[in-house]
């Protein structure tokens, strides 16, 4: 139906079409309205009621439905190598499937090699995105490595490349992993220059523990997989992540937020101040972990991912309800698909697994099916977690995220009661299985446009690979960054001003005679120190010591008599001067 322009990119678009849709209700995050709105060139111009618009303009009706802000997914990993192999869905497969849920930007993890040019690995994802994105798309930098390089790299970026957040990874040791000292150094470098710190949060040391543990058990199916990965090392690490970006006052995003744990920390956390944001995705709010017990190798490593799907069947109601209260803000879904014959690299080793799962064009219906149809959230809180807060989170607010005059032109016309059976048959992903196949969900796109043009409508997807644009993320969103200013001042640490102490001081030099050593001093197993009972004198009125030893034959005559334990020494140290009686 629609020509997508080819040729050049830097080329202005002229070929957009011009577009009324009338009899719509706009929801935005804030309000819902019934009005028309006009576009032209790929941008919203006109919303109102009786437009003045050109002749020849192609009229959408619709009929009341909801017109919405395209869906922005948040996390992607499209075309992404992996030990030799790549995902099935590349930036074509990958966008198209996207659209067909209602999806009109998604943003996608760069992943360099350890030891590699970051700027090298950004530019491979723009080659392949700029010549196959059937939407825009904006860009993730995930950090495998740190050194003054890396550093410069990451300036660069910032400043130059469109790039505001960077992923650091608290698992896959010996690979990607980083210590607590590098996420601390990395938090206050990127934090300090205006970008976002994301998180892959899982204790890899234990993890590693835990896998090796399970292998000798005999364990090697995707069964283990979620045994060596307790929700309780996602928690800890989610603490910890949390705790080290607050001691950086560095903005904080903790990306595939998969069990209850982990979101109870983020939403405490939140509730005391801290500037954290936490992301579910597709697959931790639509099923649970109980596939990796299944009987079907196939279908059980097609659950893999990390960290895991929780086996906790209750999970996902709970996960709803806290993106449904503002605890939780984005969702994305971590689309990340292999064959059945690629996952079976690991069928005897589930450690060998390759990680990920689809969800990308069912994204948006599963918010909607469980948490809107089910009362928990309203439309307006949709429009929120489904697109302006992620736009508002990355810097391309109200570009992207709004339907307001000036916006781009990415709408959809949303249908709240069409229904639709998930199946691997009828989804646009390459993928051969569908971890939500047979799933029904209620709500659902029946009109698509992106960048001004319709590409789905019908029921028929009409795309035009390469004709999805870079959008740049720019530092210090004002959104992430105002609370971080005000906290920077507030944190401002100052000495106490003293005069200089001019008292001894003692010598560290050589230990004398008879002086324990410092280690002795400071290891009480080596050496314990004596400790005096200051309410037991050494005097005796016998003449003894209080070992026992008698001090003088004279001594002895002053009382020779066996001692009554009345006579007690009552006197604390320092005597009884301000004892005024003894009853």
């Amino acid at each position: 139906m629609m020509s997508g322009y080819q040729g050049k990119k830097n080329i202005p678009r002229i070929t957009s079409d011009r577009l009324l849709i009338k009899g719509g209700r706009i929801v935005n995050d804030d309000q819902s309205f019934y009005a028309d709105l006009y576009m032209e060139d790929g941008l919203i111009k006109q919303i109102g009621d009786n437009l003045i618009v050109p002749g020849g303009v192609k009229i959408i009706e619709a009929n009341g439905m909801m017109l919405i802000p395209g869906g922005i997914d948040v996390h992607t990993h499209f075309q992404m190598p992996y030990k030799g192999t790549t995902t099935v869905d590349d930036f074509v497969q990958g966008t198209k499937a996207a659209l067909a849920g209602g999806t009109t930007m998604i943003i996608d993890h760069v992943i360099p090699e350890p030891e590699s040019s970051i700027i090298a690995a950004y530019e491979k994802w723009r080659e392949w995105a700029d010549s196959k994105s059937c939407c825009d798309y904006a860009l993730h930098v995930d950090i495998t490595d740190w050194n003054e390089g890396v550093k410069e790299e990451i300036q660069t970026l910032i400043k130059d490349k469109g790039v505001n957040s960077f992923l650091v990874y608290m698992a896959y040791k010996d690979l990607y992993q980083m210590s607590n000292a590098e996420l601390y150094d990395i938090c206050k470098y990127v934090g300090d220059l205006g970008a976002i710190i994301q998180v892959h949060a899982e204790n890899g040391d234990i993890i590693a523990q835990e896998q090796k543990h399970v292998l000798e058990m005999g364990i090697t199916g995707p069964e283990g997989h979620v045994l060596s990965r307790p929700e309780e090392l996602e928690a800890e690490a989610v603490f910890r992540a949390i705790t080290i970006a607050g001691q950086t006052n560095c903005p904080l995003y903790v990306t595939k937020v998969m069990s209850k744990t982990a979101a109870d920390i983020i939403a405490q956390a939140k509730k005391k101040g801290n500037v954290v944001f936490g992301e579910p995705i597709s697959a931790s709010l639509g099923t649970d972990g109980t596939h990796y017990w299944s009987k079907n190798w196939a279908k059980a490593a097609a659950f893999v991912t990390s960290p895991p799907l929780s086996p906790d069947p209750t999970t996902p109601d709970y996960l709803i309800s806290l993106l449904s209260s503002g605890d939780l803000q984005t969702v994305g879904s971590a689309h990340c698909t292999f064959s059945t014959a690629q996952k079976a690299i690991g069928k005897d080793d589930f450690t060998q697994i390759p990680e990920g799962t689809n969800g990308v064009e069912e994204r948006m219906s599963i918010i909607w099916d469980k948490a809107v149809a089910t009362g928990k959230m309203d439309e307006n809180m949709f429009v929120a977690v489904t697109s302006t807060n992620a736009a508002k989170i990355f810097n391309v607010y109200p570009r992207k995220g709004r339907v307001a005059v000036g916006s781009d032109a990415d709408l959809i016309i949303w249908d709240p009661d069409a229904m639709r059976t998930v199946s691997a048959k009828t989804h646009q992903s390459a993928a051969e299985y569908n971890i939500f196949e047979g799933t029904d969900l209620c709500g659902a796109p029946v009109v698509v446009i992106s960048m001004g043009k319709i590409v789905l409508e019908d029921g028929n997807l009409h795309v035009t690979p390469g004709n999805g644009r870079f959008v740049s993320c720019k530092p210090f969103s004002d959104y992430v960054h105002k609370r971080i200013k005000a906290r920077k001042q507030l944190a401002q640490v100052r000495g106490v001003p003293r005069g200089m102490y001019d008292g001894p001081v003692y010598d560290l030099g050589t230990p004398k005679a008879g002086t324990p050593s410092a280690s002795a001093k400071t290891s009480p197993s080596k050496q314990p120190q004596p400790v005096r009972n200051l309410h037991q004198s050494g005097f005796s009125l016998s003449g003894r010591t209080s070992d026992g030893l008698t001090k003088s034959n004279a001594g002895a005559q002053v009382d020779d008599g066996p001692r009554r334990s009345g006579h007690r020494i009552v006197a604390p140290p320092g005597g009884r001067s301000n004892i005024t009686s003894l009853s």
